[in-house]
């Protein structure tokens, strides 16, 4: 049976039982995304392949994909199947400081992506290894940290969550301002 493995948000790997070889002809392949049948491709395969990546495609997508078995001996019945391309997995590509105080900041973010679940924001002085934790929902791109030391340098770091259990993060560095001098 045609079936993919090592599915991305923009490519797959299709295998499929050996039913050519080199001699007895060749496989044609045709794919395109599910909702949009026009945009099918079709592609020659040498019968001697089980296998072939597919790439270049979107992510958060269905295909159909059908190989036809083109043998100049036997009659073979198109294999078909369909893959779901995973959602795109982009790291926060930037994080900015603002309003910042002498015991405060604001960290915002972007992009905010539907694939993350939430963000964590850790933030500790420099140098130094003391981390706090904040816990921010998906659908939010700020959060303003508080308690801080004045006249202190922190690194910010925000990872993003996805849905898929993976995560990606990014680093800035924030500098609280001097206190009321009393």
């Amino acid at each position: 049976r045609l079936h993919a493995t090592d599915v991305t948000s923009s490519s797959f790997r299709l295998l499929w039982p050996k039913l050519l070889s080199q001699d007895t002809g060749y496989y044609s392949l045709e794919y395109g995304p599910r909702a949009d049948p026009a945009r099918k491709r079709t592609q020659q395969v040498s019968g001697a392949h089980t296998s072939l990546v597919l790439s270049d495609l979107a992510p958060e997508t269905t295909y159909e994909v059908a190989l036809i078995p083109e043998s100049n001996v036997h009659y073979f019945p198109p294999q078909t199947t369909r893959v779901t391309t995973l959602a795109e997995e982009i790291s926060p590509v930037q994080v900015l400081i603002s309003e910042s105080g002498p015991r405060s900041f604001q960290v915002s973010w972007a992009p905010v992506l539907d694939s993350v679940a939430s963000y964590q924001v850790l933030y500790g002085p420099l140098p130094g290894n003391s981390v706090e934790v904040l816990q921010v929902d998906g659908r939010h791109n700020s959060t303003v940290v508080e308690h801080l030391a004045p006249n202190t340098t922190y690194l910010v770091t925000v990872t993003a969550i996805y849905r898929s259990g993976k995560e990606r993060s990014l680093s800035a560095k924030a500098c609280t301002q001097e206190g009321e001098r009393g």
